[in-house]
């Protein structure tokens, strides 16, 4: 016989409250139809983006206490004082890089005997990570350099995607839009990039190739997509190793700077870390040919990939100006500023859909592998375990232990 398993969506109670969940009512349904011995209980919140009532109906029980659960799943970091002892936990701890901000509640972690289990860790055979939200980054991210394109310009109007009820009622928006010409480049090849790339299908916005987009000019709008290979070449023989370049980012240059002289938008997806050399420096911002308008910072790295990321926007006020000259930010939409956009949680402009999507890809890859009694997948991805530091992440112990 099989054993039975209780699993529990926690309460998102980190500030501001996170209104994505890791199952919405019909996949709890579903798993539960599926795996008889599998019981679903979800702790009430008024903050979900589904709500309460709609678990109710979905025959999912509502409450508060989850001490019965064995799994607990939830989005972002637990705060210390809402961690339970003993249970094992999966969300996106923050924790792998040493984040200042986390180290308090991975010590809990320790201290209560949790098992916590990273959603960022959890990996295919390849290397490929399983679960994000960057598809859904992407699209409202997309949605949000266009939207701020066209305060700026004046020449046509989007509504803010958190005003829509899902990403269907974002789509029916898109009907009759006719936008100006206008010249996209969007960076990266990953999800993010995916998401940008299904916006700019929905608008009818015409892929060039790089090489004609940086020489013509065109009548409608048009987008091109730089990928890693052709951003970035190593420095001594213009060629580029996708396995080579994370090992030795510093050996390599960017080749972006001929866009910003051709764009008015850049939408950037591309993964950076602060070895990479940045798309374009401060001096390039102040020089005459210095083109783009509007900056849809989608992997929001602050003074990052790109130098004028002052800092982080919100969903209900994503933009904000930079004078090129100062590099100070200001109010946008001006005439001679860069636009930023720099919403660092966009999925929850979607949450309905992102929670959906989220949901989707844990049921494909990773639910069988929570239920069996010994996963490697699951294995390398779990940070803690029985008060301890598991192998893959004992490098982990000076920012637990720091000395004092």
């Amino acid at each position: 016989m099989e054993k039975r398993i209780t699993i529990g969506l926690i309460r998102e109670e980190k500030q501001p409250h996170d209104n994505r969940v890791a199952f919405t009512p019909r996949q709890c349904q579903w798993i539960m139809e599926h795996y008889p011995q599998v019981q679903v209980l979800v702790q009430p919140s008024p903050h979900r983006c589904f709500r309460d009532e709609e678990y109710r109906k979905a025959g999912i029980t509502l409450q508060e206490d989850l001490s019965e659960c064995a799994l607990l799943l939830g989005i972002k970091e637990v705060p210390p004082e809402y961690l339970l002892t003993g249970k094992t936990y999966l969300f996106f701890s923050h924790t792998k890089k040493k984040q200042p901000h986390n180290r308090r509640m991975l010590q809990v972690v320790l201290e209560k005997n949790i098992t916590l289990i990273d959603y960022e860790c959890l990996v295919h055979p390849d290397g490929q990570r399983i679960l994000g939200f960057g598809f859904f980054a992407g699209v409202v991210g997309a949605h949000n350099g266009l939207l701020a394109l066209g305060r700026k310009t004046g020449a046509f109007t989007f509504k803010p995607v958190h005003t829509c009820h899902d990403f269907q009622e974002l789509i029916t928006h898109y009907f009759g839009v006719k936008l100006p010409p206008m010249k996209i480049v969007v960076t990266g090849s990953g999800r993010v990039a995916a998401g940008v790339l299904e916006i700019m299908g929905l608008l009818g916005i015409k892929y060039i190739p790089p090489e004609e987009y940086l020489v013509n000019q065109y009548a409608y709008p048009v987008y091109t997509q730089l990928k890693a290979g052709e951003l970035y070449l190593r420095k001594n023989d213009k060629t580029y190793s996708r396995a080579d370049f994370h090992a030795h980012p510093e050996a390599y240059e960017c080749r972006f700077l001929p866009y910003v002289t051709v764009s008015d938008v850049l939408m950037n997806g591309i993964y950076w870390d602060h070895n990479i050399p940045p798309l374009f420096n401060a001096a390039d911002l102040k020089k005459e040919n210095f083109r783009i308008k509007v900056i849809a910072d989608i992997t929001d790295d602050t003074n990052g990939s790109v130098p004028c990321n002052l800092g982080d926007s919100t969903i209900e006020d994503p933009v904000y100006g930079v004078i090129k000259d100062t590099m100070e930010q200001t109010a946008p939409y001006l005439p001679d500023t860069v636009d930023m956009m720099c919403v660092s949680n966009l999925p929850n402009e979607l949450p309905r859909d992102a929670s959906q999507y989220f949901g989707d890809q844990i049921m494909k890859y990773v639910f069988e592998e929570l239920l069996k009694s010994h996963s490697i997948m699951i294995e390398n991805a779990t940070i803690a375990a029985n008060g301890l530091l598991t192998h893959h992440f004992e490098y982990l112990d000076d920012y637990v232990h720091p000395i004092t």
